[in-house]
């Protein structure tokens, strides 16, 4: 996968398009930084305001030269417009397993459907073209939407990272939850797809 990082990948179907992050996409994603701050209540690298959309922006692309993550803006064919964004992190090449999170998404796509054609185009590639075994994710446990959302997909709960980040203020709480590479082949694909 590692090798699969400094390629491009897209990502499409008919409702979204997922297209490597970058630079000229800042505008864009400014606009929800500021009219909608509360959209990283629970992230643990928030992006609300200038200063802090340009840190998240810059970071993401610095973690994609590492080849530790790959990050994707998620344009909204129906709406016809960037709805936010999404990635891969923490790539294990020996264990075959990614982290999907940082995900969010403008209040007006949310709830619309579009949040499951893309985990289902993120987690079609990396069970069907990376051959990994194991998608895991992530949440702060207060993040009831959030973690409603995951469940809604197929994944598994396994439990709780007890105060594993530091925030701005404090320590936090992570739930944890995976999709294993059975478990898609078996019921979610076909599910989720059934969702699309």
């Amino acid at each position: 996968m590692a090798q699969n990082f400094s390629e491009e990948i897209i990502l499409e179907n008919d409702r979204a398009l997922l297209t490597p992050l970058n630079k000229s996409h800042y505008p864009a994603l400014l606009d929800f930084s500021v009219n909608e701050p509360n959209l990283w209540q629970y992230s643990v690298t928030p992006a609300s305001g200038h200063d802090q959309m340009t840190a998240y922006l810059n970071k993401a692309l610095e973690l994609r030269s590492a080849k530790d993550s790959y990050p994707f803006v998620v344009f909204d064919k129906l709406k016809n417009s960037i709805a936010g964004s999404t990635r891969f992190y923490d790539f294990n090449a020996h264990h075959l397993s990614v982290q999907l999170g940082y995900t969010w998404y403008g209040q007006k796509y949310q709830g619309t459907g579009l949040n499951k054609n893309c985990k289902f185009l993120l987690l079609e590639f990396a069970f069907e073209n990376l051959k990994l075994e194991r998608v895991e994710f992530r949440a702060d446990k207060n993040n009831e939407r959030s973690i409603a959302a995951m469940k809604s997909i197929g994944c598994t709960v396994e439990g709780i990272l007890r105060s594993n980040y530091t925030l701005e203020k404090g320590r936090r709480d992570s739930i944890v939850l995976s999709i294993l590479r059975s478990e898609w082949e078996d019921r979610v694909r076909e599910v989720l797809w059934g969702k699309c």
